[in-house]
């Protein structure tokens, strides 16, 4: 691993740290685009002064967050109203569990938190493993507030001498029954009454729990993330799948310097583990909205928009499967990819993934032109793939989309594990994939 390389890496588990839920990766995107000389647009705000007859075709940097989504773009020098867009999409959000309603638990002494199960995660991984809270409060006066705890809670696993059949038989967890995490003891009857979970969280972010009028609160691995292996060639964290994408996208976005004649973007959406179908979701209308609003501004037609979206492409970033040593029967025979290999080309014959010829074509071009290696990613048939937000966006707007990411291990753990050179190599082919002439 090279300086360069160590000091991505590094940066990367700085990243997830700063964003334990989809609300504060997006915030944290979005400030070090600010400090980057980002302008932070507001929805509700005209954006007629950023975008008016006198700035029109001008080169200009802005991000707008909405809810746990951003999107950042960079207006290149001499745009016209039939620019075409590079856009990397990925997600913010991450399987794990969300706070419930009345979501203090007294039960034989002890306080638990009432969690609902968020997306697909692998609930055995999050047994034994200090957790931190973390999301969005809403207080009476209307104010948003980002909170995240230090490690306060755990689940923990019942004694093998309790179940002494639990390493023949394997774990069982009920979804309701044993997935709440322990946050303290009750006490007396007077301390359980007056036992609060979301109290935990209100002091994390300064704010009186008798305030909070709505809450989406997460929760997080604490342990911290490294480096590991022989060579110190792999990277273990949490949230991996996505914020790798994320941030690897954030980078290249940052490297690019608007001279070439594509407006480059950056679209993180919230909500893909449950389906993308919500106001921050690919599925949603802000990606459409915000694109309305710049050609707007560059006084684009709708045939010079449909000309535009014509020309573009959209990478759908997200994870992928590297090849597992010890259940390689789950993966085809042919193609298996390893960590530090590259990033992976996703490939779905029913469209779970977008890529096609033309697609496959345009990532070994940009890959080309950014020396880095690739590899291809197909299921095994008789178990079926997931998707991602490409097949989405691309119902959606009608742009030629490929799915590629890193591939991982153990994921929707609550602690995933890449190569560290993946990080790297996604990182220059999306920053070539911003500015190398496509056909």
């Amino acid at each position: 691993m090279t300086s360069t390389t160590d000091a991505l890496i590094q940066d990367l588990g700085k990243f997830v740290t700063e964003s334990p839920s989809s609300y504060h990766a997006a915030e944290v995107t979005a400030q070090r685009l600010v400090e980057a000389g980002f302008t932070q647009l507001g929805e509700h705000q005209d954006w007629s002064e950023h975008f008016d007859a006198d700035t029109t075709g001008k080169p200009g940097k802005y991000v707008v967050v909405r809810d746990g989504a951003v999107l950042a773009w960079i207006i290149p020098e001499g745009v016209q109203p039939t620019t075409p867009l590079r856009i990397l999409g990925a997600h913010t959000d991450s399987p794990g569990f969300k706070l419930k309603p009345k979501s203090t638990v007294v039960k034989q002494g002890w306080v638990q938190a009432g969690m609902e199960v968020y997306g697909g995660p692998l609930l055995n991984s999050w047994l034994d493993r200090e957790l931190r809270l973390a999301g969005r409060l809403i207080t009476r006066d209307g104010a948003t507030h980002l909170a995240a705890t230090g490690p306060v809670a755990r689940i923990p696993q019942l004694a093998i001498h309790l179940d002494r059949q639990v390493n023949a038989d394997g774990i069982k967890l009920g979804k309701q029954q044993h997935t709440m995490p322990i946050l303290g003891l009750a006490g007396s009857p007077d301390a359980a009454a007056e036992a609060d979970v979301l109290d935990v969280v209100a002091r994390a972010a300064g704010v009186n729990a008798a305030d909070i009028d709505g809450y989406d609160v997460v929760v997080a691995d604490a342990q911290q993330p490294g480096v590991f292996g022989a060579d110190q060639e792999f990277f273990a964290s949490g949230r991996l799948d996505n914020l790798s994408s994320v941030f690897t996208g954030l980078q290249a976005l940052l490297e690019a310097d608007g001279s070439a004649p594509v407006i480059p973007m950056l679209a993180a959406f919230d909500h893909e583990e449950l389906g993308s179908a919500s106001r921050s979701g690919a599925a949603g209308p802000f990606l459409e909205e915000v694109l309305g609003r710049i050609y707007e501004s560059l006084g684009a037609t709708a045939s010079d928009r449909a000309r535009a979206l014509a020309a573009s492409w959209h990478l759908s970033s997200d994870a992928g499967h590297a090849v597992h040593p010890n259940y390689s029967e789950r993966h085809d025979p042919a193609n298996r990819p390893l960590p530090n290999a590259g990033p992976l080309l996703k490939i779905n014959a029913n469209q779970r993934y977008t890529t096609d010829a033309p697609g496959a074509a345009m990532w070994a071009a940009v890959c080309r032109a950014a020396g880095v290696p690739t590899q291809e990613f197909v299921s095994n048939n008789d178990i079926p793939c997931g998707s991602t937000i490409g097949p989405i966006t691309a119902t959606r707007l009608g742009i030629r989309t490929v799915d590629v990411g890193i591939a991982l291990l153990s994921m929707h753990s609550a602690r995933e594990m890449c190569g560290v050179d993946d990080v790297a190599y996604l990182r220059d082919a999306i920053a070539a994939f911003f500015t190398t002439d496509l056909p």
